[in-house]
């Protein structure tokens, strides 16, 4: 299924919002059991505050925007992540956040938004009350070239030592093409690339645990190798299924199939007790569910959101 990718999404959502701000006025374990480690035998950990993703109910809030963002907390979550403003300014967002109870730790911005219109970004992230700013994509044109992810690198520490400057942390958000293997990288995979090449401090992780299962890594591999770094999660499940012709958009336009189809948190391949066992190794502070293609973005929402809710680890 071709539609928008996040990128485009969030780039047209996003640009009236910052020129605005500028003036004054987990499956790995399930699937393969060599990844799963021990969990204690009366898990008592539970989530505290469950939060939202706001892609998963994009449709809803080109409409009604603040009525959405109102049924979004009366679903019980106590988070939301932005992925675009649709053209509201910041005052207007933070005052619809307080009237609803909700806070929003992190927001979206696209790759040109870090690489060009930072400060504005930054500008509104303070007013909205954001503590993180993630990048969630790298379009192929830009990771692509002997240099593409070096230069991804070298971007990201200078935006996340500015942004600290403000007071807020950067971050990059993967999908599945960061497991590939890259010829410019010597075969290396561009994630622990990444990884390698930014400055931890500066460079937060939003670790998307759909893709990475999707990808076929282990997500418990990273929290033992890079603790502390991924202070935010996707939380999306997925079935693997070969006959399956879903995907996403990919930069070139081209439809990128992963072999099977997002689902309801809790009624996929993805053992979420193994995984988020390991939650304080990794450093999650922050559980965001999404789902890229919800045939019913208010159910799908509910039913996540009451699997997480009940979910002991």
């Amino acid at each position: 299924m071709q539609r928008m990718n996040r990128r485009t999404f969030i780039g047209t959502s996003l640009a009236a919002t910052l020129s605005a701000a500028a003036k004054p006025s987990w499956a790995a374990a399930r699937l393969n059991p060599g990844f799963a480690k021990a969990i204690p035998e009366n898990p008592t950990h539970k989530i505290a505050r469950i939060g939202l993703q706001l892609y998963t109910v994009r449709a809803a809030m080109k409409t009604d925007f603040g009525g959405t963002i109102a049924k979004v907390a009366a679903t019980g979550y106590k988070e939301v992540e932005f992925a675009g403003y649709y053209d509201h300014s910041p005052k207007e967002i933070r005052e619809l956040l307080d009237k609803d109870g909700l806070v929003a730790p992190s927001c979206h911005v696209g790759y040109d938004v870090v690489e060009k219109k930072w400060s504005e970004a930054l500008e509104a992230a303070k007013i909205v009350g954001h503590s993180y700013i993630i990048c969630p994509w790298i379009d192929e044109k830009q990771r692509t070239g002997p240099d593409g992810w070096k230069r991804a690198a070298d971007l990201f520490n200078k935006a996340g030592e500015e942004s600290q400057k403000a007071g807020i942390q950067f971050g990059y958000h993967n999908h599945s093409f960061e497991f590939q293997p890259a010829d410019s990288l010597g075969g290396k995979l561009p994630y622990d690339f990444l990884l390698a090449e930014t400055d931890p401090k500066l460079v937060a992780m939003e670790m998307d645990l759909c893709w990475i299962s999707v990808a076929g890594k282990d997500p418990i591999a990273y929290f033992d190798k890079y603790p502390g770094r991924f202070p935010l999660v996707h939380v999306k499940d997925w079935v693997k299924d070969a006959s399956s012709n879903s995907g996403y958009q990919g930069a070139m336009g081209q439809t990128v199939r992963y072999g099977g189809h997002m689902a309801d948190v809790g009624q996929g391949s993805i053992d979420w007790k193994n995984l988020f066992a390991h939650a304080d190794k990794a450093g999650i502070q922050h559980y965001f569910v999404e789902n890229d293609d919800p045939k019913s973005a208010f159910d799908d929402i509910k039913i996540s959101y009451t699997y997480l809710r009940n979910l002991k680890f």
